[in-house]
C-alpha cells in the first residue's frame, strides 16, 4: 500500500509499520471460514460461484447509479479546479516534481516530494487542460519538463523510482524505497498525458520512461512482486500477494513491451473472499482506499477474469464500507448516511491506517474525505450525498486546495495538511464519474490494452446472455 509520508512518524519506521501491516494481513487471511470474515484463495470455479452465491445475485441491480444533477456538477468542477491548483502550485514547475503533502493553514515551504502524487499531478493537468483550468500551451510545457527531469535527471534503479525525491534537486529523500507501486502510479501519470496530448516530444520521452522499467528484475525469483529495493538492504521481504491496489503493478508489467511480466503474475496474488451483511466481495483488511487507486487509471468497468468483475467488486466494498460505518453511528454519533468514510489518512494523532470491516486502527469519528471522494464511480449518489455535506457543514475542512485530509467533529478537528495521493485519488474519481475521460484516454495505450488482455480480462454476458455495459458511465 502506497501511503505519504507523516509529519509526526519518522518515514523509516513508517514504512516498516506499513510493511508489518501487510504481513499481519497475510497470517489473517489463512485459516479463516467464509462464515466468519473471510476465506482463503479459492480455485478459480469455486470463487466465481462463492462471489456469486446468495445475495446479491446481481449486485449491479443493487446499485444503478443515477445521472449527476447541475448541483453535483458544480461542486464536482469546484472540487476538481481547487485539486488542480495543488498539483499546479505545489510543484516545481523546472523539474515537475510535486509536494507529498502540503500545510495549508502556512506558508508550506517543505520539500518532500513522492513520485506518486507527481504521477496523480500528471493526470491532474491532463483533466485541467482539458477543463480549461490552464492553457494547452502551459500545460504542454509542464509536462514535457516534468518527463524530462524524470528521464535524465531523477534517480531510478532498473528504471523504478524511489518514492521521495527533493523537490527540486530529486535527490532521494528519507532513505525511501524504489517503490513498485509508486512508481507505477507514475507510470500511470505518465502514459496518460502521453494519450492526451498526442505529442511528439511527449510520446518519446514517455515510452523512454515506460520501456526503461525492468519487471523482470522485479519478478526475477518469483511470481510475486516485491514492495520495493533498497541500496542498503536488497529488496523488501514483503510481496504484492493479497488483493490491493496492487493490480495496476501486475497490469502494467504484463503489458510492457521491453521487459514484460509472464502471464501467470496476475493468477499468484491471493483474492480472499469477505463476506459482510449478506454481501461477498473481494478484499483485504485493508483501507477503502486498496479499491480504488488501479481504478482511476484501467477500465474494469463490463469486463472480468477467471475471478471476478472487478468494478463491481468495488461497488460492493465501498457499500460494504458505507454500511459499517453507519453501524458505528452508537459510538461516534457524526457517522450518518450523510457522513461516512474512513481511510488511511492523517488523524489528530499523526498518520493513521483505519477502515474496515473489519474495524482496523483506532476509529474515532473522523472523516476521510477522500473515502467518498475516491469512490464517486463507485456509489455516485451515495458519495456525492458524503461531499455535499462536507461542503456545505463543514466550511473548516475546506481550503485553497479543496478538502483537508481529514476533519473530526466530535473533536473540532480539522488537518492542516492536504495530501497529494488523496487529492488526486478525488480528483481523477470526480472526472470518471462524470466522463470517463481518465479512463477513455489512459486505456488508448497499447501497454495498457495489452496488461489487461494478458490478464484475462475481457467483456463478458451476465447470466441473462447479453453484453455487459460499462456501468456508472456518464457523459457530461
Amino acid at each position: 500500500m502506497t501511503r505519504p509520508r507523516s509529519r509526526t512518524t519518522d518515514p523509516q519506521q513508517f514504512e516498516l509499520s506499513r510493511r508489518n501491516l501487510l504481513r499481519q494481513i497475510g497470517s489473517i487471511s489463512t485459516g479463516l471460514s467464509l462464515s466468519g470474515t473471510a476465506a482463503d484463495l479459492l480455485s478459480s470455479r469455486a470463487l466465481a460461484e462463492t462471489l456469486k452465491a446468495d445475495k446479491p445475485a446481481d449486485p449491479s441491480a443493487l446499485f444503478t447509479p443515477g445521472p449527476l444533477t447541475p448541483d453535483d456538477e458544480r461542486l464536482l468542477d469546484e472540487i476538481e479546479h481547487a485539486s488542480f491548483l495543488f498539483f499546479w502550485e505545489q510543484a516545481n514547475p523546472e523539474t515537475g516534481l510535486i509536494k507529498d503533502r502540503c500545510n495549508v493553514r502556512e506558508n508550506d515551504t517543505s520539500l518532500g516530494a513522492s513520485i506518486a502524487s507527481t504521477g496523480f499531478g500528471l493526470t491532474a493537468i491532463c483533466i485541467g487542460e482539458k477543463r480549461g483550468f490552464v492553457g494547452h500551451a502551459e500545460a504542454r510545457l509542464r509536462v514535457i519538463k516534468s518527463l524530462s527531469f524524470l528521464w535524465h535527471k531523477l534517480p531510478t534503479h532498473r528504471g523504478f523510482f524511489f518514492h521521495f525525491a527533493n523537490i527540486n534537486t530529486g535527490e532521494r529523500m528519507w532513505d525511501s524505497e524504489v517503490s513498485s507501486v509508486d512508481t507505477s502510479i507514475l507510470l500511470c501519470g505518465i502514459l496518460t498525458c502521453r494519450q492526451h496530448f498526442r505529442d511528439s516530444s511527449i510520446d518519446e520521452l514517455a515510452h523512454a520512461i515506460f520501456d526503461r522499467v525492468d519487471w523482470t528484475w522485479l519478478s526475477e525469483d518469483t511470481t510475486l512482486l516485491s514492495m520495493g529495493w533498497t541500496p542498503e538492504f536488497g529488496f523488501i521481504p514483503s510481496r504484492w500477494d493479497l488483493y490491493s491496489e496492487l493490480m495496476m503493478i501486475y497490469l502494467l508489467g504484463l503489458g510492457s513491451p521491453s521487459h514484460p511480466l509472464h502471464d501467470e503474475a496476475w493468477f499468484a496474488w491471493k483474492r480472499t473472499v469477505f463476506e459482510y451483511d449478506g454481501l461477498r466481495y473481494i478484499g483485504s483488511f485493508a483501507p477503502l482506499f486498496v479499491n480504488q487507486y488501479s481504478q482511476a487509471w484501467f477500465d474494469f468497468r463490463g469486463k472480468r477474469d477467471r475471478y471476478a468483475d472487478y468494478f463491481q467488486n468495488s461497488i460492493i466494498a465501498t457499500d460494504v464500507h458505507r454500511r459499517f460505518c453507519l453501524g458505528l453511528n452508537e459510538q461516534f454519533s457524526d457517522y450518518s448516511n450523510a457522513l461516512w468514510g474512513i481511510t488511511a489518512s492523517d488523524s489528530d494523532k499523526g498518520y493513521v491506517v483505519w477502515g474496515g470491516p473489519p474495524a482496523t486502527g483506532p476509529i474515532d469519528g473522523t472523516i476521510v474525505p477522500c473515502a467518498a471522494g475516491g469512490s464517486l464511480p463507485f456509489l455516485p449518489d451515495a458519495t456525492m450525498r458524503v461531499l455535499r455535506t462536507i461542503r456545505e457543514h463543514y466550511p473548516k475542512a475546506w481550503c485553497r486546495y479543496g478538502f483537508v485530509d481529514a476533519f473530526n467533529p466530535l473533536k473540532d478537528w480539522y488537518d492542516t495538511d492536504v495530501i497529494g495521493i488523496d487529492t488526486g485519488i478525488t480528483m481523477l474519481m470526480a472526472e470518471n464519474a462524470r466522463t470517463g475521460f481518465v479512463w477513455e484516454t489512459f486505456m488508448k495505450n497499447p501497454e495498457a490494452q495489452r496488461g489487461m488482455e494478458n490478464a484475462g480480462l475481457k467483456p463478458y454476458k451476465s447470466e441473462a446472455g447479453s453484453a455487459q455495459s460499462p456501468p456508472g458511465k456518464r457523459f457530461s
